[in-house]
């Protein structure tokens, strides 16, 4: 009932010693807190907050527009809602080191499990878009050296996300990430990586977890989870996997009010209102509700 049973602290601690495990974790993309519930319920790993999504839930392009409150504080609504570690996307970080600084501090409270931060210039753009930029090396490593020196939680996840594989290629995303581990990161995140060749070449120069970016209409191939498990990656995200769906429903359902006037016929796709009460917990709710008002006053 209400939100997650599991403190903060703990889901960070639980999350550090699966990921100290080896194994391949499982993070779907939530796009409401509702839906990270659905996501724990389906036995995933964990949950991922993508920037691209909270921009798009605001109507808003992924080109650096959220502000670090929106980011933290939608974030922190999803978070809360389910048992599971939830890693956050925090772009750029929100300005200069301090303000990453006060960026790592302030998803810390909003209960993440961790965040990433990115190399790329300010106003960022979508990982998967040509035209990127990213900063020089000395730029990069202060970030995450301000993302390290701030967390109070050690077992808060920094991840360092860097895009330079689309700029430079392959070897300078190598030597990029190993400089971004010497300067505190404890995991990497190389995005647009396009082949399995390229993340087990990034597992080979690196002693630290690694994530893979399955996003669709991107620059990577979609591989499978037990393919990225074979080549030694640690997590998997679907970023804005569950947005598209729900928003490719939508439309779909939206067409067919237009031309036949009602959603008869599209009943079978909806979530039942019994499985929607279920994952809400409707029961625990009314049993709360009857223990509190549920009382004589003796005279």
């Amino acid at each position: 009932m209400l939100y997650s049973q599991t403190t903060p602290a703990e889901k960070r601690r639980l999350f550090r010693e699966r990921l100290a495990s080896g194994e391949l974790l499982r993070f779907p993309g939530a796009f409401n807190p509702l839906s990270a519930r659905l996501i724990e319920r389906k036995g995933f790993d964990g949950v991922y907050i993508s920037g691209a999504v909270l921009s798009a839930d605001l109507g808003l392009p992924d080109i650096g527009l959220t502000t670090l409150t929106e980011v933290a504080g939608r974030a922190e609504q999803i978070a809360r809602m389910t048992e599971l570690p939830a890693i956050v996307d925090a772009d750029t970080g929100f300005g200069e080191p301090m303000n990453v600084a006060r960026t790592i501090q302030t998803l810390e409270d909003a209960g993440l499990a961790g965040a990433h931060i990115e190399d790329q210039i300010n106003p960022k753009r979508c990982g998967h878009l040509d035209g990127k930029a990213v900063v020089d090396e000395t730029t990069a490593i202060k970030r995450i050296r301000a993302a390290a020196d701030a967390r109070r939680d050690p077992n808060f996840l920094i991840m360092a996300r860097t895009d330079i594989r689309a700029v430079e290629g392959l070897d300078s995303a190598i030597d990029r990430a190993k400089a971004l581990v010497d300067a505190g990161a404890d995991a990497i995140f190389p995005e647009a990586m396009r082949t399995l060749e390229e993340f087990a070449a990034m597992r080979a120069a690196l002693d630290v977890p690694i994530l893979a970016n399955m996003t669709e209409f991107g620059k990577s191939d979609l591989f499978s989870s037990q393919q990225l498990a074979d080549v030694g990656v640690n997590i998997v995200i679907w970023p804005v996997s569950m947005l598209r769906i729900a928003m490719g429903a939508t439309g779909r359902a939206l067409d067919t009010l237009n031309e036949e006037g009602h959603l008869t016929g599209k009943l079978d796709e909806m979530q039942h209102r019994a499985d929607l009460y279920e994952l809400l917990d409707y029961e625990a709710y009314n049993h709360f509700d009857t223990s509190v008002f549920n009382f004589e006053v003796n005279r």
